[in-house]
């Protein structure tokens, strides 16, 4: 069975709590932030855990790649989408998702995915 590295693991819970502890603070756009940060650290993980060179260091660049694998689902691509999604002009997201909680749902389901690739 493959798994997350520890390292890792470590990285993506630290995001997620942060994420938490802004959004607590109101500070959504940090929340987001942090969300994305810990798709990112889930993703390059599962990049390099398949063997697959990661195409930058930048959190939206991996889930941009992540997005164009034609091997995962079509729900991880999806929460890779709203993981990439732009706020609107009053700083909102256009589309109903938590992205901490999809974040967290992302890193899960990248880990599972390992034994199945």
């Amino acid at each position: 069975m493959i798994v997350f590295r520890k390292e890792a693991k470590s990285k993506i819970a630290e995001e997620l709590a942060r994420g938490a502890d802004a959004r607590l603070a109101g500070l959504e756009g940090r929340a987001r932030v942090c969300a994305r940060r810990a798709a990112g650290a889930a993703t390059r993980e599962y990049l390099e855990l398949r063997g697959i060179a990661t195409p930058g260091s930048s959190a939206y660049d991996l889930l941009v790649f992540l997005q164009d694998l034609p091997e995962v689902s079509p729900e991880i691509r999806q929460a890779a989408g709203h993981l990439l999604t732009r706020v609107d002009e009053s700083f909102s997201l256009p589309v109903e998702a938590d992205l901490l909680a999809e974040a967290g749902w992302l890193a899960q389901a990248l880990e599972a995915s390992l034994d199945a690739g």
